[in-house]
């Protein structure tokens, strides 16, 4: 028998890790937790290391860590605490484990997912705003360090399971990521006026973060997703589209200059990605329930409604623009909708604030993370600057 996968779990609180630890607890004799991580809560972190025993968890906030290190002491594991971006890093990057599952959310998440890469690391990346914010320099540290990168997002795992493995591309015609529509499709922009954080988090197929779900809401995250698609599969952006399929049963599409569209269909479950990154190229059981076609009867699709949901719109010409603009309007983006849930912003003007700080910050070469770094940060100050002068209006 195979020795088990070492896997370091970061985010994994979250509703990816969770997911992530349901499919690696089915499979004890394949995989073994060496590492979790979460950014704030303690009592959790402390019951995932009572039931995996990790060798090491860390908290992403510093003032935490005394917490942490009580509560594993109290439950008798014993499993390090360590706390900080530094320990994030570390775990990411250190030869305790083979394999990392990148699940942090936002930009927090960007320096460990690179800390994967350097390690030449098994990476399992659900942290697309790694992709958003260094893409190209991602990627470029995957290669130059033999890092495997195995996307978990379902629209790019789909992607990833339908094109060669080769690394050929030059049959592809498009890629077509699926939308959802989220839980306003259909809905005019002006009847999205008075929209709640509680209604933008309410998805009708998936279980998702608030934040996440607030993209989804306003298509955002398809307009990440398809930066994403950009760096992780080398296509133009011209040539990735997107689709909008309520029953989110096909994942995503790609299209073949011959005529033939291969797709991935399956429940709208996260563990199947996850299950397919973690055995990859072996397949396992995951615990998702077997796709039932005849009960789904029909298969829709529509045009994304770039008007009611701007957003989608603004990631393309980010991406358009290049340079330090992704980053820009990630940062930008992630300001907009924690005032949203803070009950600070309203749900419409969140594409005002990122569209603003796009017209205003200039576009500058993203050629190595400082640079990227100082522009996420220049486009959160421009768009809390933003909050600050609506609220006084």
């Amino acid at each position: 028998m195979t020795a088990r996968r070492r896997i370091a779990l970061l985010g994994a609180t979250g509703s990816i890790g969770a997911s992530a630890l349901d499919v690696i607890a089915r499979h004890p004799q394949r995989f073994e937790v060496v590492a979790l991580s979460a950014n704030t809560q303690v009592d959790e972190l402390v019951a995932l290391c009572a039931r995996f025993r990790p060798r090491v968890a860390v908290i992403a906030d510093e003032t935490r860590y005394a917490a942490l290190a009580h509560g594993l002491s109290a439950a008798g594991v014993s499993t390090v605490a360590r706390a900080g971006t530094e320990a994030l890093d570390e775990i990411a990057g250190d030869a305790e484990s083979d394999t990392v599952v990148a699940a942090i959310v936002g930009a927090a998440g960007v320096s460990s997912t690179l800390a994967a890469a350097r390690a030449g690391k098994r990476l399992l990346l659900a942290n697309k705003e790694s992709v958003v914010l260094a893409g190209a320099i991602l990627m470029r540290e995957a290669i130059a360090h033999g890092a495997q990168i195995l996307p978990i997002d379902s629209e790019h795992n789909a992607i990833f399971q339908c094109l060669p493995h080769d690394g050929a591309r030059g049959g592809v015609r498009r890629l077509l990521l699926t939308a959802s529509g989220g839980p306003f499709r259909g809905r005019s922009r002006e009847s999205l006026a008075d929209i709640t954080p509680d209604q933008a988090c309410a998805h009708p197929n998936w279980v998702m973060g608030r934040k996440i779900s607030v993209d989804s809401a306003t298509l955002m995250n398809k307009g990440l997703e398809v930066i994403e698609a950009h760096h992780l599969f080398g296509l133009a952006p011209e040539h990735i589209e997107v689709v909008v399929h309520p029953q989110s049963v096909i994942h995503s599409l790609v299209d073949y200059v011959d005529g033939s569209v291969l797709a991935q269909l399956g429940n709208p479950d996260m563990r199947t990605a996850l299950a397919h990154g973690l055995a990859w190229p072996e397949r396992i059981e995951s615990g998702v329930a077997p796709l039932d076609l005849p009960a789904l009867a029909r298969f829709d699709f529509e045009k994304p409604d770039l008007e009611a949901f701007p957003c989608l719109r603004l990631a393309y010409a980010a991406l358009a623009a290049g340079g330090t603009a992704p980053a820009c309007l990630n940062a930008a983006n992630e300001v907009a909708v924690a005032a949203f849930l803070a009950g600070q912003l309203p749900f419409l003007a969140i594409a005002g604030v990122i569209e603003d700080a796009l017209s205003a910050l200039p576009v500058e070469p993203a050629d190595d993370l400082e640079v990227l770094v100082a522009s996420d940060a220049r486009a959160r100050r421009h768009a809390g600057s933003a909050l600050q002068r609506m609220a006084a209006r």
